[in-house]
């Protein structure tokens, strides 16, 4: 299924979706309907877990931008290797566990984890070079 790097990004992108459905679904526990069908123009934060939830979406906005360019040059160019499917895997394992080591504040793996995926990143950066 892990067969290449754009499935690997597809992967992730549904991940993202997935997260971003539940902190919507959440968001019903801490603001009326009413709030959530307007303009929003009043800025309400999230609280608890759907607060670190946003955070960890927001910073896999992030993460999504940094590793797409490298992904995108290794599929363009037919570049694919093992090393890049793997630095692929990789990335979308940390970040994977990314998600529930941030909602849940498991500080230490989260931390971990993002680095892992960072450095993920550079190398298929480099590979992509």
């Amino acid at each position: 299924m892990l067969n290449d790097e754009l499935s690997i990004l597809l992967l992730y992108g549904l991940l993202m979706a997935v997260v971003l459905v539940l902190k919507t679904t959440g968001m019903l526990t801490q603001f009326d309907m009413g709030y959530l069908l307007s303009s929003r123009d009043e800025n309400r934060s999230l609280e608890g877990m759907l607060g670190r939830m946003d955070r960890a979406i927001n910073n896999s906005v992030i993460a999504m931008a940094l590793v797409t360019p490298p992904i995108l040059v290794i599929a363009i160019r037919d570049q694919s290797s093992a090393h890049s499917i793997l630095a692929a895997q990789i990335f979308l394992a940390a970040r994977t566990i990314y998600f529930p080591a941030y909602m849940f504040r498991i500080t230490g793996l989260r931390t971990l984890v993002w680095l892992i995926a960072l450095i993920a990143i550079f190398f298929l950066y480099f590979l992509a070079l």
